[in-house]
């Protein structure tokens, strides 16, 4: 049994990132709200992610036909539900669970009023 440890891919965004896919989904009116998932799961290729991406697609696949065979004039509540709540969801993944936070990086310098690392013998001598 070959088992093969790979590093785990991180994705890391900002809040203007963050904020910039989660508009597009709004601003698209919910029709482009899985290019952001589909953009994570190929960078990434984790299978949670594939699966976000796919409940988007089947999302939009299902409720696109059945908007445009919709007969009633003032249009569908349900499907108006759907889609608010679908974007309301889409919004919080993208903003806060989708993306990894930064990481934080040690300074180049050492702070102010700390000696320098000195490479040598750990014993002293």
């Amino acid at each position: 049994m070959v088992t093969t440890t790979r590093a785990e891919k991180r994705l890391e965004a900002g809040w203007f990132q963050r904020l910039a896919w989660a508009a597009l989904g709004w601003f698209s009116l919910g029709f482009l709200v899985w290019v952001p998932f589909l953009y994570v799961a190929l960078r990434r290729g984790r299978p949670s992610d594939w699966g976000a991406c796919a409940s988007f697609v089947l999302y939009e696949c299902v409720t696109l036909p059945w908007a445009a065979t919709s007969n009633n004039d003032d249009g569908d509540a349900f499907l108006g539900v759907a889609w608010f709540v679908t974007l309301l969801v889409a919004t919080a993944l993208l903003l806060f669970w989708l993306f990894d936070t930064k990481t934080p990086r040690p300074p180049a310098m050492p702070m102010y009023g700390q000696p320098p690392y000195q490479q040598g013998y750990p014993y002293g001598r």
